[in-house]
């Protein structure tokens, strides 16, 4: 069956297994996805992912984080979708839950956060919020 938003499969999978307070998730697997969870990893709200290979298009395993029993992630939600794409200028980078949060970003230089999107001085579409 061909699903119309793999992004926000990835993010369901992870909120799912948050909750469920599952140790690891494993996600289909293709660059747009190794680089929101090396974005997740390098903020501080998974503690890796790796790479399986299982001989079609590969998995890739995340490892959740929790501190003192409670989840790294309390939130994740899809902000751009099939249906309606949202896209913003580096001046209008939505900020999540002030500063606290991480917005993800797909820009002409990659996949970034909020903060390094405004760095490079880049907008692009708002793939998710992270918090």
């Amino acid at each position: 069956m061909q699903m119309s938003d793999v992004i926000a499969d990835m993010l369901t999978r992870i909120r799912n297994a948050s909750n469920a307070k599952h140790e690891t998730v494993d996600v289909p697997a293709s660059n747009m996805k190794k680089s929101i969870a090396d974005i997740l990893t390098n903020e501080g709200y998974i503690k890796g992912y790796q790479v399986v290979e299982d001989g079609k298009q590969g998995i890739i395993r995340i490892t959740l984080k929790y501190v003192n029993k409670k989840k790294a992630i309390t939130g994740i939600k899809r902000v751009s979708k099939p249906g309606l794409r949202v896209y913003s200028n580096c001046e209008d980078i939505p900020k999540v839950m002030n500063g606290l949060g991480i917005a993800i970003i797909s820009t002409s230089k990659g996949i970034m956060t909020d903060k390094n999107a405004r760095k490079e001085n880049v907008g692009g579409e708002v793939l998710a919020f992270v918090w």
